[in-house]
Protein backbone atom coordinates (compact mmCIF):
# COMPACT_ATOMS: atom_id res chain seq x y z
CA UNK A 1 0.00 0.00 0.00
CA UNK A 2 1.31 3.73 -0.44
CA UNK A 3 0.62 5.51 2.78
CA UNK A 4 0.51 8.96 3.50
CA UNK A 5 0.98 10.11 6.79
CA UNK A 6 0.58 14.17 7.58
CA UNK A 7 2.17 15.33 10.73
CA UNK A 8 2.83 19.08 11.86
CA UNK A 9 6.69 18.27 12.84
CA UNK A 10 8.77 15.50 11.43
CA UNK A 11 12.58 14.81 10.88
CA UNK A 12 14.83 16.46 11.21
CA UNK A 13 12.90 18.07 14.44
CA UNK A 14 12.63 15.81 17.33
CA UNK A 15 9.82 15.06 19.81
CA UNK A 16 7.59 12.47 21.01
CA UNK A 17 4.85 12.62 17.68
CA UNK A 18 8.11 12.44 15.75
CA UNK A 19 9.31 9.66 16.48
CA UNK A 20 6.20 7.83 16.73
CA UNK A 21 5.50 8.42 12.87
CA UNK A 22 9.30 7.28 12.30
CA UNK A 23 8.80 3.72 14.51
CA UNK A 24 5.47 3.13 12.88
CA UNK A 25 7.14 4.14 9.25
CA UNK A 26 10.04 2.29 9.90
CA UNK A 27 8.18 -1.32 10.35
CA UNK A 28 5.59 -0.60 7.60
CA UNK A 29 8.49 0.50 5.07
CA UNK A 30 9.78 -3.70 6.59
CA UNK A 31 6.45 -5.21 5.46
CA UNK A 32 6.88 -3.64 2.25
CA UNK A 33 4.45 -0.79 2.00
CA UNK A 34 5.10 2.87 1.04
CA UNK A 35 5.31 5.91 3.23
CA UNK A 36 5.15 9.53 2.56
CA UNK A 37 5.09 12.02 5.29
CA UNK A 38 3.69 15.73 4.58
CA UNK A 39 5.52 18.04 7.28
CA UNK A 40 5.81 21.84 7.61
CA UNK A 41 9.33 20.93 9.57
CA UNK A 42 12.22 22.58 6.89
CA UNK A 43 15.27 20.62 5.94
CA UNK A 44 16.88 19.56 3.43
CA UNK A 45 16.77 15.92 3.55
CA UNK A 46 14.00 14.23 0.69
CA UNK A 47 14.31 10.73 2.45
CA UNK A 48 15.07 9.42 5.71
CA UNK A 49 14.70 5.84 7.10
CA UNK A 50 12.90 4.97 3.66
CA UNK A 51 10.84 7.64 4.11
CA UNK A 52 9.53 10.08 1.87
CA UNK A 53 9.48 13.25 3.33
CA UNK A 54 7.47 15.73 1.42
CA UNK A 55 7.45 19.65 3.11
CA UNK A 56 4.77 22.49 2.96
CA UNK A 57 6.69 25.54 2.09
CA UNK A 58 6.71 28.15 5.14
CA UNK A 59 4.12 30.55 4.65
CA UNK A 60 4.50 34.24 3.82
CA UNK A 61 4.65 36.75 6.22
CA UNK A 62 1.54 37.99 6.60
CA UNK A 63 -0.58 35.36 5.35
CA UNK A 64 -3.30 33.25 7.18
CA UNK A 65 -1.34 29.56 8.24
CA UNK A 66 -4.53 27.81 7.19
CA UNK A 67 -5.07 29.48 3.90
CA UNK A 68 -1.44 28.72 3.46
CA UNK A 69 -1.82 25.02 3.82
CA UNK A 70 -5.17 24.45 2.29
CA UNK A 71 -4.08 26.30 -0.79
CA UNK A 72 -0.76 24.20 -1.11
CA UNK A 73 -2.80 20.58 -0.16
CA UNK A 74 -5.00 21.55 -2.94
CA UNK A 75 -2.04 22.33 -5.14
CA UNK A 76 -0.81 18.99 -4.63
CA UNK A 77 -3.55 16.93 -5.04
CA UNK A 78 -2.37 13.83 -6.46
CA UNK A 79 -0.14 13.48 -3.65
CA UNK A 80 -3.70 12.49 -1.94
CA UNK A 81 -5.43 11.02 -4.92
CA UNK A 82 -2.00 8.49 -5.63
CA UNK A 83 -2.59 7.43 -1.52
CA UNK A 84 -4.10 4.22 -0.72
CA UNK A 85 -4.06 5.42 3.01
CA UNK A 86 -4.08 9.40 4.67
CA UNK A 87 -3.41 9.12 8.20
CA UNK A 88 -3.29 12.79 9.97
CA UNK A 89 -1.83 13.21 13.25
CA UNK A 90 -3.47 15.70 15.07
CA UNK A 91 -3.69 18.22 12.08
CA UNK A 92 -7.17 17.22 10.45
CA UNK A 93 -7.64 20.50 9.60
CA UNK A 94 -4.76 20.28 6.72
CA UNK A 95 -7.04 17.76 5.28
CA UNK A 96 -10.61 19.28 5.50
CA UNK A 97 -10.52 21.11 1.77
CA UNK A 98 -9.42 17.62 0.18
CA UNK A 99 -11.74 15.30 2.43
CA UNK A 100 -14.24 17.75 0.37
CA UNK A 101 -12.65 16.79 -2.76
CA UNK A 102 -12.04 13.30 -1.79
CA UNK A 103 -15.03 12.12 -0.43
CA UNK A 104 -14.60 8.60 -1.49
CA UNK A 105 -10.90 8.77 -0.01
CA UNK A 106 -10.64 7.04 3.75
CA UNK A 107 -8.83 9.41 6.49
CA UNK A 108 -7.97 8.27 9.83
CA UNK A 109 -6.38 10.45 12.66
CA UNK A 110 -4.36 9.56 15.66
CA UNK A 111 -4.93 12.06 18.51
CA UNK A 112 -1.25 12.32 20.33
CA UNK A 113 -1.36 14.01 24.13
CA UNK A 114 -2.83 17.21 24.99
CA UNK A 115 -1.93 21.35 24.10
CA UNK A 116 -2.55 23.01 27.31
CA UNK A 117 -4.44 23.18 30.55
CA UNK A 118 -7.24 24.11 31.25
CA UNK A 119 -7.91 22.91 27.96
CA UNK A 120 -10.35 25.30 25.96
CA UNK A 121 -13.57 24.20 24.45
CA UNK A 122 -12.09 25.79 21.39
CA UNK A 123 -9.55 22.32 21.35
CA UNK A 124 -12.36 19.92 22.93
CA UNK A 125 -14.55 21.08 19.36
CA UNK A 126 -11.60 20.72 16.93
CA UNK A 127 -10.94 17.69 18.16
CA UNK A 128 -14.42 16.41 17.97
CA UNK A 129 -15.00 17.87 14.30
CA UNK A 130 -11.91 16.03 13.38
CA UNK A 131 -13.46 12.59 15.37
CA UNK A 132 -16.79 13.05 12.93
CA UNK A 133 -15.47 13.73 9.40
CA UNK A 134 -12.37 11.07 9.96
CA UNK A 135 -13.10 7.16 9.21
CA UNK A 136 -11.98 6.36 12.17
CA UNK A 137 -9.10 7.34 14.95
CA UNK A 138 -6.44 6.22 17.78
CA UNK A 139 -5.83 8.03 20.80
CA UNK A 140 -2.58 8.02 22.55
CA UNK A 141 -3.53 7.23 26.11
CA UNK A 142 -7.10 6.56 27.57
CA UNK A 143 -7.09 10.19 29.69
CA UNK A 144 -8.55 11.68 26.13
CA UNK A 145 -11.87 10.17 26.10
CA UNK A 146 -12.14 11.52 29.54
CA UNK A 147 -10.93 15.38 28.75
CA UNK A 148 -12.12 15.64 24.88
CA UNK A 149 -14.52 13.45 25.47
CA UNK A 150 -13.27 10.98 22.43
CA UNK A 151 -14.75 8.08 21.44
CA UNK A 152 -11.64 5.89 20.11
CA UNK A 153 -11.45 3.00 17.89
CA UNK A 154 -8.44 1.92 19.62
CA UNK A 155 -6.29 3.48 22.09
CA UNK A 156 -2.63 2.96 22.68
CA UNK A 157 0.48 4.49 24.82
CA UNK A 158 3.27 4.50 22.10
CA UNK A 159 5.74 1.86 21.47
CA UNK A 160 9.19 0.49 22.25
CA UNK A 161 12.18 -1.00 21.16
CA UNK A 162 13.27 -3.61 23.45
CA UNK A 163 17.40 -4.12 23.88
CA UNK A 164 18.16 -7.95 24.15
CA UNK A 165 20.44 -7.61 27.11
CA UNK A 166 20.02 -5.25 29.97
CA UNK A 167 22.76 -3.43 31.13
CA UNK A 168 23.21 -2.65 35.33
CA UNK A 169 23.83 1.32 35.68
CA UNK A 170 26.69 3.24 36.07
CA UNK A 171 26.10 5.32 38.96
CA UNK A 172 23.71 3.98 41.24
CA UNK A 173 22.95 7.58 43.14
CA UNK A 174 21.86 9.34 39.43
CA UNK A 175 19.07 9.95 37.80
CA UNK A 176 18.82 11.37 33.87
CA UNK A 177 15.80 13.51 32.97
CA UNK A 178 14.94 13.73 29.57
CA UNK A 179 12.50 16.37 27.16
CA UNK A 180 11.76 19.50 26.64
CA UNK A 181 13.20 22.25 29.39
CA UNK A 182 9.59 24.17 29.45
CA UNK A 183 6.73 24.02 31.73
CA UNK A 184 5.21 21.24 29.69
CA UNK A 185 7.61 18.40 31.40
CA UNK A 186 7.98 19.61 34.45
CA UNK A 187 12.17 20.32 34.19
CA UNK A 188 12.10 23.12 36.76
CA UNK A 189 10.21 20.25 39.21
CA UNK A 190 12.66 17.91 38.60
CA UNK A 191 15.43 20.27 39.14
CA UNK A 192 14.59 21.34 42.39
CA UNK A 193 13.68 17.15 43.40
CA UNK A 194 17.26 16.65 42.94
CA UNK A 195 18.16 19.54 45.18
CA UNK A 196 15.71 18.27 48.10
CA UNK A 197 17.38 14.60 47.39
CA UNK A 198 21.49 16.03 47.27
CA UNK A 199 20.68 17.57 51.29
CA UNK A 200 21.09 13.90 52.03
CA UNK A 201 22.66 12.50 48.81
CA UNK A 202 25.45 15.13 48.24
CA UNK A 203 26.86 12.65 45.49
CA UNK A 204 23.80 12.45 43.84
CA UNK A 205 24.26 12.67 39.89
CA UNK A 206 21.67 14.64 37.83
CA UNK A 207 21.91 14.65 33.78
CA UNK A 208 19.90 16.22 31.55
CA UNK A 209 18.39 15.22 27.80
CA UNK A 210 16.76 18.14 25.91
CA UNK A 211 16.95 22.12 25.30
CA UNK A 212 14.66 24.56 25.58
CA UNK A 213 12.96 28.09 26.85
CA UNK A 214 14.57 26.56 30.63
CA UNK A 215 18.11 26.13 29.26
CA UNK A 216 19.16 29.12 31.36
CA UNK A 217 17.74 28.05 34.77
CA UNK A 218 19.15 24.57 33.99
CA UNK A 219 22.82 25.49 33.08
CA UNK A 220 24.32 24.53 36.23
CA UNK A 221 23.14 20.86 35.49
CA UNK A 222 25.09 20.93 32.26
CA UNK A 223 22.35 20.02 29.82
CA UNK A 224 23.21 17.81 26.79
CA UNK A 225 20.96 18.59 24.54
CA UNK A 226 18.73 16.43 22.17
CA UNK A 227 20.53 12.44 21.71
CA UNK A 228 19.38 10.31 19.31
CA UNK A 229 19.51 7.20 21.28
CA UNK A 230 18.68 8.04 24.73
CA UNK A 231 18.88 4.12 25.76
CA UNK A 232 22.89 4.93 25.74
CA UNK A 233 22.50 7.73 28.33
CA UNK A 234 19.11 5.60 30.44
CA UNK A 235 21.34 2.59 31.20
CA UNK A 236 24.20 5.21 32.95
CA UNK A 237 21.71 6.06 35.10
CA UNK A 238 19.97 4.48 37.81
CA UNK A 239 16.61 6.35 37.81
CA UNK A 240 14.43 8.17 35.26
CA UNK A 241 12.71 11.35 35.77
CA UNK A 242 10.48 11.44 33.05
CA UNK A 243 6.69 11.77 32.50
CA UNK A 244 5.98 11.75 29.40
CA UNK A 245 5.01 8.03 27.49
CA UNK A 246 7.70 7.47 24.72
CA UNK A 247 10.59 8.24 27.82
CA UNK A 248 8.92 5.93 30.14
CA UNK A 249 8.27 3.00 27.71
CA UNK A 250 11.80 3.48 26.59
CA UNK A 251 12.99 3.60 30.68
CA UNK A 252 11.36 0.91 31.55
CA UNK A 253 12.75 -1.39 28.85
CA UNK A 254 15.81 -1.10 30.11
CA UNK A 255 14.89 -1.57 33.88
CA UNK A 256 15.45 1.36 34.87
CA UNK A 257 12.82 2.93 38.07
CA UNK A 258 10.54 5.92 36.78
CA UNK A 259 9.72 8.89 38.68
CA UNK A 260 6.88 11.49 37.25
CA UNK A 261 5.51 14.23 38.48
CA UNK A 262 2.33 16.35 37.71
CA UNK A 263 1.16 19.69 38.41
CA UNK A 264 -2.50 19.38 36.90
CA UNK A 265 -5.34 17.40 36.90
CA UNK A 266 -5.21 16.26 33.59
CA UNK A 267 -1.78 15.46 33.43
CA UNK A 268 -2.54 13.43 36.58
CA UNK A 269 -5.04 11.11 35.00
CA UNK A 270 -2.41 11.21 31.72
CA UNK A 271 0.01 8.92 34.08
CA UNK A 272 -2.81 7.60 37.04
CA UNK A 273 -5.02 6.34 33.88
CA UNK A 274 -1.98 4.46 31.93
CA UNK A 275 -1.84 0.79 32.38
CA UNK A 276 1.91 1.24 33.35
CA UNK A 277 1.21 3.24 36.15
CA UNK A 278 1.52 0.72 38.81
CA UNK A 279 4.97 0.35 37.47
CA UNK A 280 5.73 3.61 38.57
CA UNK A 281 6.58 6.58 40.74
CA UNK A 282 4.13 9.59 40.29
CA UNK A 283 4.21 12.34 42.66
CA UNK A 284 2.67 15.88 42.69
CA UNK A 285 5.33 18.19 44.24
CA UNK A 286 9.15 18.00 44.25
CA UNK A 287 9.03 17.56 48.04
CA UNK A 288 7.06 14.20 48.14
CA UNK A 289 8.84 13.14 44.71
CA UNK A 290 12.29 13.56 46.59
CA UNK A 291 11.07 11.69 49.62
CA UNK A 292 10.06 8.52 47.38
CA UNK A 293 13.63 9.01 45.45
CA UNK A 294 15.63 8.84 48.86
CA UNK A 295 13.24 5.73 49.95
CA UNK A 296 14.35 4.16 46.63
CA UNK A 297 18.17 4.50 47.27
CA UNK A 298 17.86 2.70 50.30
CA UNK A 299 15.67 -0.16 49.15
CA UNK A 300 17.52 -1.84 46.07
CA UNK A 301 15.21 -4.76 46.51
CA UNK A 302 11.86 -3.20 46.07
CA UNK A 303 13.43 -1.23 43.21
CA UNK A 304 14.52 -4.45 41.09
CA UNK A 305 10.43 -5.39 41.98
CA UNK A 306 9.71 -2.77 40.57
CA UNK A 307 11.75 -2.59 37.43
CA UNK A 308 11.45 -6.23 37.13
CA UNK A 309 7.41 -5.74 36.84
CA UNK A 310 8.02 -2.81 34.85
CA UNK A 311 10.04 -4.66 32.11
CA UNK A 312 7.74 -7.41 31.87
CA UNK A 313 4.81 -5.07 30.87
CA UNK A 314 6.66 -3.15 28.33
CA UNK A 315 8.12 -6.01 26.75
CA UNK A 316 5.41 -6.73 25.00
CA UNK A 317 4.40 -3.31 23.82
CA UNK A 318 7.05 -3.37 20.39
CA UNK A 319 6.47 -1.13 17.59
CA UNK A 320 5.16 -3.47 15.63
CA UNK A 321 2.45 -4.00 18.29
CA UNK A 322 1.79 0.03 17.00
CA UNK A 323 1.76 -1.12 13.93
CA UNK A 324 -0.95 -3.98 13.71
CA UNK A 325 -2.91 -1.14 15.57
CA UNK A 326 -2.98 1.01 13.03
CA UNK A 327 -3.58 -1.76 10.25
CA UNK A 328 -6.35 -2.95 12.22
CA UNK A 329 -8.20 0.07 12.16
CA UNK A 330 -7.50 0.39 8.24
CA UNK A 331 -8.82 -2.97 7.60
CA UNK A 332 -11.88 -2.35 10.14
CA UNK A 333 -13.00 0.70 7.81
CA UNK A 334 -12.33 -0.60 4.56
Amino acid sequence: MKILFLARRFYPDTGGVEKHVTEISKVLIKKKHKVTVITQSQGEVSEYEGIKIIRIPEKRKGFSEKLHIWKWMLKNWRIIKESDIVHIHDVYFWFLPSRILFLGKKSFITFHGYETYPITRKSILIRKISELVSDGNIIVGDFIKKWYHTKPDFVIYGGVSVPGMVRKPEKIESALFIGRLDEHTGALDYAKTVDLVRKSHPKFKFAILGDGKYLSKLIRFKPLGYKENINDFLVQNNFAFVSRYLSILEALAVKRMVFALYDNPIKEDYLKMAPFAKHIIIADTPENLARKVKYFLGNEKKSKKFTSQGYDWVKNETWEKVVDTYMALWKKKY
